[in-house]
């Protein structure tokens, strides 16, 4: 959409520009993020966290005013590669279990680390209220889970949503099934139909009622919906009126890292990305399954699906392409953390080790099958398995903060048990 919409502004005149320009609002958090960051290892590439505000403020406050705290409702990395011949969108289920580290909460307090919803990260950040402790958050989270170095952020809220589409005539969504939604303030026939903004706020957001009520059907249908939007853009961005209100909505609703706060380093970016084939961008969302199949009583989250969900964030660490056509075809190679046995050895000499790891995992959804002592020390972490349980292996290398390299299991480890040594390498606060 950046790189339909904003080239525009060229044409519009100085006023105007000097208008949109001051709409943007900038946060700064380059010193809430920390030292501990990933490397960005294929220079050139970027990163942006697109964060869609669930904010009940100002003109939001129609949505419901029970959240005390800042929400994100959409979250998202766009992957520009060094090249800027492809692109790729890749959404994070809101219901993603996993570690939400230390946070600054913008009021002197400093957060726990703990497990919990992926969004619940922006809400412990912004606590105070401050844009810039939300996203660095976000921001740490994402980071901590993907290896991925995050360059920079952008943050929507609803109303600036609902001006865009407005600006553009409406867009066309096709619903399968009539929807209807107090808390999402949409009744919606079957069928293919135009909708304006806050039809459209409504069909992006409901969850409930529609399909199996899944996060995953909503992020399907505003991947859907982003696509139209980009097209209606296309054709529609043709008037000056229309680019103008389409402009002004967005700015007025964005707020982004100092570094992109302003029209011009937008501008800049945008055309960049101007010359990528809309074939070549790809809308993916992070291979997950239900958490119940690993934790019965666990039935409000997900998890991300391993190796799957590590093999698409190295791709793009790497800045190497993934296509939507290559990701569903890896997520079927389908295994449950539980359906995964693991025999802990302790290779570090240190007492409890072997303990303290298989907790750890059960916690994550694994069988532990026992503990125990490895046979000899052992100076780093591996993973050993009998043939026929390279799968299983692979999943449980993929959750571990080291590598976890393979290795043949030892004569005594039985036909079905991934053998876990844990040597000097393995941090047990990182394992998780």
């Amino acid at each position: 959409m950046t790189s339909v919409v904003v080239l525009a502004v060229g044409g519009v005149g100085a006023w105007i520009y000097q208008d949109l320009n001051d709409n943007i609002s900038a946060a700064d958090v380059d010193d809430k993020l920390g030292g501990d960051r990933p490397e960005n290892l294929s220079p050139g590439s970027q990163n942006i966290l697109v964060v869609g505000s669930d904010s009940r403020d100002g003109a939001n406050a129609k949505y419901g005013k029970d959240l005390t705290t800042m929400q994100s409702d959409t979250l998202m990395v766009l992957h520009v590669p060094a090249d800027r011949k492809w692109a790729a969108v890749v959404s994070f289920p809101r219901d993603s279990y996993v570690e939400i580290p230390a946070c600054d909460m913008g009021d002197g307090r400093t957060s726990t680390p703990h497990k919990g919803k992926i969004n619940e990260a922006f809400a412990i950040g912004g606590a105070s209220g401050e844009v810039a402790g939300a996203a660095a958050c976000s921001i740490k989270t994402v980071e901590a889970h993907t290896g991925l170095r995050i360059d920079h952020f952008m943050s929507v809220d609803f109303s600036g949503f609902k001006g865009m589409v407005d600006a553009l005539g409406g867009i066309e969504v096709c619903p399968e099934q009539a929807i209807t939604s107090d808390k999402a303030r949409l009744d919606l026939d079957a069928g293919c139909q135009t909708v304006d903004g806050e039809t459209a706020l409504g069909y992006v957001r409901v969850r409930y009622g529609v399909g199996d009520g899944s996060d995953i059907g909503r992020i399907g249908r505003q991947q859907e919906f982003m696509n139209a939007l980009v097209k209606k853009a296309k054709s529609k961005l043709t008037s000056p009126n229309a680019l103008y209100g389409f402009l002004r909505s967005a700015t007025e609703s964005l707020t982004t890292d100092p570094d992109l706060a302003g029209i011009q380093p937008i501008y800049a970016l945008a055309n960049e990305l101007k010359g990528i084939p809309t074939d070549r961008l790809s809308f993916l969302t992070v291979p997950n399954y239900p958490r119940e199949a690993d934790v019965p009583t666990d039935k409000a989250n997900v998890v991300w699906q391993y190796p799957q969900a590590a093999d698409l964030f190295t791709s793009l660490a790497k800045d190497e392409e993934t296509t939507k056509t290559q990701l569903q075809t890896a997520v079927k190679d389908l295994v449950y953390a539980s359906a995964v046995r693991v025999r802990v050895l302790n290779g570090t000499g240190i007492g409890g080790r072997a303990a303290a790891v298989a907790e750890k995992l059960r916690a994550a959804g694994f069988t532990v099958t026992g503990t125990g002592n490895a046979p000899e020390p052992a100076s780093e972490t591996t993973v050993g398995y009998p043939a026929g349980l390279e799968r299983q292996a692979a999943v449980l290398s993929s959750r571990l903060p080291v590598p976890g390299v393979p290795s043949a299991a030892s004569a005594e480890a039985d036909a079905d048990v991934v053998t876990l040594v844990v040597g000097p390498d393995l941090d047990v606060d990182e394992l998780g």
